[in-house]
């Protein structure tokens, strides 16, 4: 009858009645998880009593005492080895903790912005703001959130080719995984797919080439890309295929290298600047531009070839440009001492004309005179050039001679000087 009657009142539990329960069997009872009595294992309450309605509901100010032991048990031991002891007032205590735990959540939003970053603050989940190097704050998670990107560090992109480490210029030594060991016979990987590409004549060339690029705007880097090395690569391998196939392949191997990489340079940022990238492109360097490795050979043939005739052409420019100034001077001489003869010539007849009609006119006036006057400066002329013999009277038999030789004439004998 006491078990009906227990059975009956299942929902109202007798003080002491609790041995006669289904849930319990009578055996010693077992402490729960808060410290209660509680039945077997597979027969616990909820509150770690017994596991039907009739068990003991705890106290809520035990469930709190509990709660500040376990937190005190958290908290490091002061001086002598003993904890900070908790508030053990129900509704006090439960405000302290909620009140250090808002604190606790609050002081989460604290972060640090690094010389070379840039705070992008989001909320939930969607750009808000921008923030400054130092430390700044942000609503905690799950409100807002904070992603620091690095904008002044330049980043590295290879075509073409895969370096096999970090080469040290000032040690010549290249860094890998073994540590620093000379990296004079060790070449870089190269990647034909990427480095092959065809010029404008229709020949095909191997280029590798670096682009070197950095963060210009954090929130259209963040938010408009999202693989950004990958989208700079294949712009980057666009936009250098697309200039070589403009380009011939004896200029893209001699001297149009740099304006090679300034085409390229100018339309990678052209198309990243379209797509909002938020993204710099500071150099294009071109690493090596040969042609192919099965015909390298051949081609270094051509460029001696090419390199002998631009010296045989420059030995005979440079010759020209010694021996034609030098045959225009000398024709510029002889034009200079023809126009010199031709005016003296010119200058002397006229002055024998002058000097005629002037004779002329005084002839007219005193005609004796002027006979005489030209009869004695004829003859002082020709006997000032002519070599004079006198012969005396006395002398007979000789032959009159007329020496039309310029030399002095011989002296004869008994002639007088």
């Amino acid at each position: 009858m006491a078990q009906r009657g227990a059975r009956a009142n299942v929902g109202i539990a007798p003080e002491g009645a609790t041995e006669f329960m289904a849930w319990n069997d009578g055996n010693e009872p077992t402490p729960g998880p808060w410290g209660s009595p509680g039945g077997r294992p597979g027969n616990r309450g909820p509150w770690g009593g017994g596991g039907g309605p009739g068990g003991q509901i705890p106290d809520l100010d035990q469930i709190i005492a509990k709660i500040q032991a376990w937190l005190r048990g958290l908290l490091p031991a002061g001086p002598g080895g003993k904890r900070p002891r908790l508030p053990r007032s129900g509704g006090r205590g439960l405000i302290l903790l909620g009140l250090v735990v808002v604190v606790v959540w609050l002081a989460t939003g604290f972060y640090r912005v690094q010389p070379d970053e840039e705070g992008v603050v989001l909320r939930f989940g969607a750009f808000n703001r921008t923030s400054l190097p130092g430390l700044n704050y942000h609503i905690p998670w799950p409100i807002e959130s904070v992603v620091t990107p690095s904008v002044t560090r330049i980043n590295r992109v290879e075509i073409g080719f895969r370096p096999n480490g970090v080469a040290d210029s000032s040690t010549g030594l290249r860094m890998t995984s073994r540590g620093l060991v000379e990296n004079t016979a060790a070449p870089d990987t190269t990647i034909p797919a990427e480095s092959l590409m065809l010029t404008g004549d229709e020949n095909i060339i191997d280029i590798d080439f670096a682009v070197f690029w950095r963060v210009r705007d954090a929130p259209d880097y963040l938010f408009n890309t999202r693989h950004p090395d990958e989208t700079v690569k294949a712009i980057a391998e666009s936009l250098m295929r697309e200039v070589i196939g403009r380009t011939p392949i004896q200029p893209a191997l001699t001297e149009a290298r740099a304006r090679i990489e300034q085409d390229v340079l100018t339309g990678m940022q052209t198309v990243l600047d379209n797509y909002h990238s938020g993204i710099e492109v500071t150099q294009v360097q071109l690493q090596k531009v040969d042609p192919p490795a099965e015909v390298i050979e051949s081609f270094r043939d051509v460029q001696r070839a090419n390199t002998d005739a631009d010296r045989a052409r420059n030995e005979a420019q440079s010759y020209a440009n010694d021996i034609v100034p030098r045959a225009r001077g000398d024709a510029a001489r002889i034009t200079a001492e023809a126009d010199g003869a031709r005016q003296a010539s010119i200058a002397e007849a006229t002055g024998q004309a002058q000097r005629f009609l002037s004779v002329y006119a005084a002839y007219q006036a005193a005609k004796d005179v002027t006979l005489r006057r030209l009869y004695i400066e004829t003859m002082q002329e020709i006997v000032t050039k002519t070599p004079t013999v006198v012969v005396d009277d006395s002398v007979r038999g000789l032959l009159p001679l007329l020496n039309l030789n310029t030399q002095a004439p011989a002296a004869i004998p008994g002639a007088k000087p």
